[in-house]
């Protein structure tokens, strides 16, 4: 073998393990939530098995199921537009006025552990009588895409000249008139690559709704915990509330990744 055959070939076995290690994952939770337990538990039948789908059918079967569907598109849509109406002015201003420690400031909320804000935001909210309503989920959620959307927006903001925003206010735009006008259409790939992730982490959560919700505002990612008992699990039930709850996430990963590519690649370089 030549060097160039052997390199492609090394290339193409690094690629298909990474493949495998992504979707393996997946394929077995699809096949798993056609199958019955007693399947399951059966290594003989793991690609060979009578499909059933008597396990979605218990999943939509629960009457608050949909209830469930609908509280995480209200959690994650407000949260995530909530965040976007808060972040994509801050980031301006920090990347327009160098607002470094704002920023890390910023930063440092990323980095701390949600879990270790869970106890505190508890107690603060259970005497408030607000534990369980959407104000606190919302307010959770936006606790992670707040800072996500700033870092994002903020290589954007940078990247953009400000000699653009000058001469529209020579035309006689207003420093705001010309950030709505000119610099925030030109940030547009910025704002659709944080808004589809932070939509996607908000719809994901699991540890803020778990401690913070109640039986009314119970999201998917919660939900999935009703198939789990005290002595016994029903892994069919689990796989396909499962599928249900990373189905339309992975079609709006599949369908918007052009936008979250474009907006990486174009927040990436400055100049």
């Amino acid at each position: 073998m030549t060097r160039r055959t052997v390199t492609s070939l090394l290339r193409a076995i690094g690629i298909a393990v990474i493949v495998i290690g992504f979707l393996g994952p997946i394929v077995w939770m699809i096949l798993a939530s056609l199958k019955t337990n007693v399947d399951i538990y059966d290594p003989s039948k793991v690609l060979l098995f009578r499909p059933t789908t008597a396990n979605y059918a218990t999943v939509f079967g629960q009457s608050q199921y949909i209830d469930y569907v609908v509280n995480s598109f209200v959690v994650a849509a407000i949260s995530t537009a909530a965040s976007l109406v808060i972040a994509v002015p801050a980031a301006y201003a920090m990347a327009r006025f160098l607002m470094r420690k704002s920023a890390n400031l910023v930063l440092l909320a990323r980095v701390i552990p949600g879990v270790s804000l869970l106890i505190p935001w508890y107690y603060v909210f259970s005497n408030l009588k607000m534990v369980g309503g959407y104000f606190v989920l919302i307010l959770a959620h936006m606790f992670v895409a707040l800072p996500l959307i700033v870092y994002i927006m903020m290589s954007f903001f940078e990247q953009l000249p400000e000699e653009l925003e000058e001469s529209g206010q020579v035309d006689g735009l207003t420093p705001i008139g010309a950030f709505w006008r000119i610099t925030l259409p030109l940030a547009a790939p910025g704002i659709a690559t944080s808004t589809i992730l932070a939509f996607i982490f908000s719809w994901n959560n699991f540890m803020f709704a778990l401690v913070l919700s109640s039986a009314q505002t119970k999201t998917l990612p919660v939900a999935i915990f009703d198939f789990i008992g005290y002595a016994s699990i029903d892994w069919g039930g689990l796989m396909a509330a499962s599928v249900v709850v990373t189905v339309p996430i992975m079609a709006i990963a599949l369908f918007t990744q052009k936008y979250i590519v474009t907006g990486f690649t174009a927040g990436a370089t400055k100049g």
